[in-house]
C-alpha cells in the first residue's frame, strides 16, 4: 500500500511521527509531502532529522503567504504529486491550511482521505482552524477521532458512524516517542535559570493582536510570585513592543524570556515545568499527557476532554481570573495532585497501531475505494424511534435496509454509535433511504 502523508507545520510533523514509524514498520510505502509554510527546506530537513524521521519526498515550500494563497498553491502542487504517485490513501492531521488543502485535493482526485484528530470542534467560527477542521472532515473517508466526545461531534453532523473510529490521540504516542529523544539531545536545562517554573506559551492572534487582552495577561504575569519561563514567538514579541509591554515583562526578575525553542528543547521544558500556562491547543494535550497541570488563556477550547478529565482549566484573559486559577493550583497541594493524576482522555500510546490496523482492514476489504453509485437511492428523510426490544445497532441496520442510525440518546444524553451498541430503551434518530427499482 502507498500512503501519502501531507503535513506542513511543526505540530503536524510531531503528531504524525509515530504514524510514519508505524507505516514503515509494516513495510508500506510512505510518501511524505511537506507543504513548507513555516520553514525553509534546510530548516525542515533539520527538524525531520532531529526527530529521527525520513526526509519528505516532496517539499512544496509555499512559505508564509496568506491563507488563500497557501491553500490554492498547495492544491495545485498536490494534484500533480498525488496523480503521479498513485497514492492509495492520503493522511492529514489536525486543522491547518495544509490539512484543508490536502483533504480537498485528494477528495477532488477521488483518493480516500484519513483525517487524524478528526471531529474536534471549538464551535467558534471566528477561528480559522474551525473552518479547516469542518471542511477537512467533509472531504474525508476515514475519521480517526481521539475521544468519544469528538466522535459524537461527527455523528451530530451526519457522518456515517461506520467511518468513525475512536483511536486516541497520536500526541500520546509522539510524547512517549520524542521525550526519549529530547532527554538525550536537549541541552535546554543548561540555560534555564529556575528550578520550579511555570512554562508559558502565548501566540494566538485573538490574544496577542488584541491590546486589551494582551495587557491583561501581561499585567497578571508581572505580578505573580512564581517563576516563569517564556519562549517568545516573534509575532508575540512584536505585539508586546507595539503595545509598550515588552520592557515590563523583560525586566521582571521572575520571568525568563528565551528565544523560540526547537521541539525537543520545548518538550524538555514542558516536561520539567511545575505548571503550564498556554493559549495553544496542542500544548493542552501535551500537558495532560505529561501529567502537568494546565491553565488555558482562552474562552473556549476544542480540547474540552482535558477540562472534564480535570487536568486543564479555562481562565480566559481576565487578569484576576488568571491569577486566581494559578494560585488555586500552586498553593493547594490537593488541587495540584488531583490535576497531576487526571486520567489522560487521549489513550495510552497505541493510537498509531490502531490507525494502521483500520487502514489495512479497509484496504484489504476493498472498502477504501471511492466508487460511483450504481443504484438510485431516494432520500426519504429522518425519523425518531424508541427501541423497546433487545437489539444492537448492527441488527437494526440489517433488519431495516438503507436505514442508517445517526444518533442514539439515553436519558437525553448522546452516545457513541458502534455495531454492538445496545439500543433497548434508547431513542434513535435514523436517516432513511429508499432504493428505486
Amino acid at each position: 500500500m502507498k500512503i501519502g502523508v501531507v503535513l506542513g507545520t511543526r505540530p503536524e510533523i510531531i503528531k504524525m511521527s509515530s504514524i510514519i514509524d508505524e507505516i514503515s514498520n509494516r513495510n508500506h510505502e510512505c510518501v511524505i509531502i511537506h507543504t513548507g509554510q513555516h520553514y525553509d527546506i534546510e530548516m525542515s530537513k533539520q527538524f525531520f532529522s532531529d526527530l529521527n524521521l525520513p526526509l519528505p519526498k516532496y517539499n512544496i515550500g509555499i512559505g508564509s503567504n496568506t491563507a488563500i494563497q497557501q491553500v490554492s498553491k498547495i492544491i495545485v502542487k498536490l494534484e500533480e504529486i498525488l496523480v503521479n504517485e498513485k497514492i492509495d490513501i492520503v493522511l492529514v492531521q489536525g486543522d491547518t491550511n495544509a490539512v484543508l488543502a490536502g483533504a480537498l485535493a485528494a477528495n477532488k482526485l477521488k483518493i480516500p482521505v484519513g483525517h487524524v484528530e478528526a471531529g474536534l470542534r471549538s464551535f467558534d467560527k471566528d477561528m480559522p482552524e474551525e473552518t479547516n477542521r469542518i471542511l477537512a472532515d467533509n472531504c474525508s473517508t476515514l475519521f480517526f477521532v481521539p475521544t468519544v466526545e469528538t466522535a459524537i461531534n461527527l455523528q451530530n453532523e451526519g457522518i456515517n458512524h461506520n467511518s468513525i473510529h475512536v483511536t486516541g490521540n497520536s500526541i500520546v504516542d509522539a510524547c512517549q516517542r520524542n521525550l526519549d529523544i529530547a532527554l538525550e539531545k536537549s541541552d535546554v536545562a543548561n540555560y534555564i535559570k529556575f528550578e520550579n517554573y511555570i512554562a508559558l506559551t502565548l501566540h494566538r492572534a485573538e490574544n496577542v493582536d488584541n491590546p486589551e487582552r494582551l495587557r491583561n495577561i501581561i499585567n497578571c504575569l508581572i505580578k505573580l510570585e512564581h517563576d516563569i519561563v517564556f519562549p517568545l514567538h516573534p509575532h508575540t514579541r512584536k505585539s508586546l513592543e507595539t503595545n509598550g509591554l515588552y520592557d515590563q515583562i523583560a525586566n521582571s526578575k521572575h520571568i525568563q524570556i528565551t528565544k523560540p525553542l526547537g521541539y525537543l528543547d520545548f518538550l524538555y521544558l514542558l516536561s520539567n515545568s511545575r505548571m503550564i500556562l498556554t493559549d495553544s491547543g496542542g500544548v493542552q494535550e501535551e500537558a495532560i499527557t505529561l501529567n502537568i497541570p494546565c491553565v488555558t488563556l482562552r474562552y473556549n477550547t476544542e480540547r474540552p476532554e482535558t477540562i472534564s478529565a480535570g487536568g486543564n482549566i479555562l481562565a480566559g484573559t481576565d487578569e484576576k481570573e488568571i491569577k486566581t486559577n494559578i494560585e488555586k493550583i500552586l498553593n493547594n497541594e490537593n488541587v495540584y495532585e488531583t490535576m497531576v493524576k487526571a486520567v489522560n482522555p487521549y489513550g495510552s500510546g497505541n493510537t498509531s497501531k490502531i490507525i494502521l490496523d483500520i487502514i489495512e482492514d479497509s484496504f484489504n476489504n476493498n472498502s477504501l475505494k471511492i466508487r460511483q453509485s450504481e443504484e438510485i437511492m431516494d432520500f426519504k428523510g429522518y425519523y425518531l424511534k424508541v427501541i423497546d426490544e433487545e437489539m444492537t445497532v448492527k441488527e437494526f441496520e440489517e433488519k431495516y435496509e438503507n436505514h442508517i442510525i445517526e444518533q442514539i440518546f439515553y436519558e437525553n444524553t448522546p452516545e457513541l454509535i458502534e455495531d454492538t451498541s445496545d439500543l433497548k430503551d434508547k431513542i434513535i434518530i435514523v436517516k432513511k433511504f429508499e432504493q428505486l427499482k
